[in-house]
């Protein structure tokens, strides 16, 4: 019983890894005329590798940009080759949020037609090459399997501790913004008492004046 426990958990943390461990290979159909972008959070000094290839419409032309959070270009490709495949890469600086944009440009006197994109990009332990590690230092293939599970792992940590944070940010911001919600409906209440109250004594030496009431 405990070992197919064992088995079952150690199951789901193996698909754990392998959805951690696969690259994000898109492919979509461009609109005329459109702009389209993909964004992901990335941890700080990680290295992101991608290619990507554009199907060939005569005339058309399709613009490639990759930049951060503060609109800094990490690379950039005008008019790019149709069919034909494009690498790029970059090394991140911080935590931020990176955005890949492909923008399409169809002629004022050509009729715009769909086309083709592929993007597949790679980061961090994605971009190893494990086999080059197990060659140099002399490592059987059950240690380079074993070395990139221990790497997997550390990823999948820093990812838990990562969204563990922000759940952390969220919820005092969350907690901020309650107790200013509060401070501010009481100083309303207080407000409005004041108002009510002074208005019962403007009021009432009012009618007196007009000799109403006694």
């Amino acid at each position: 019983m405990i070992i197919g426990k064992m088995n079952k958990k150690c199951g789901i943390f193996g698909l754990l890894l392998l959805f951690v461990a696969q690259a994000q290979c898109i492919m979509w159909y461009q609109e005329p005329n459109a702009i389209k972008c993909l964004r992901e959070e990335i941890q700080g000094n990680v290295l992101v590798v991608g290619e990507y290839e554009v199907s060939e419409v005569f005339g058309q032309k399709v613009n490639f940009v990759t930049r951060d959070s503060k609109g800094h270009i990490l690379a950039q490709k005008d008019d790019v080759q149709q069919g034909k495949i494009f690498k790029f890469s970059f090394v991140t600086e911080t935590y931020d949020t990176f955005e890949i944009c492909f923008t399409s440009h169809v002629p004022q006197h050509q009729r715009g037609v769909k086309q083709e994109v592929t993007l597949n990009v790679k980061k961090g332990i994605e971009v190893k090459n494990y086999e080059g590690i197990g060659e140099a230092a002399k490592l059987k293939p059950i240690e380079v399997e074993l070395k990139r599970l221990e790497d997997l792992s550390e990823a999948i940590v820093q990812d838990f501790a990562r969204m563990r944070k922000n759940e952390e940010e969220m919820r005092d911001t969350n907690e901020t913004t309650n107790s200013r919600v509060l401070y501010f409906s009481i100083f309303s209440m207080l407000c409005l008492l004041s108002l009510a109250t002074w208005q019962v004594f403007y009021l009432r030496r009012f009618f007196k004046a007009k000799k109403l009431i006694e």
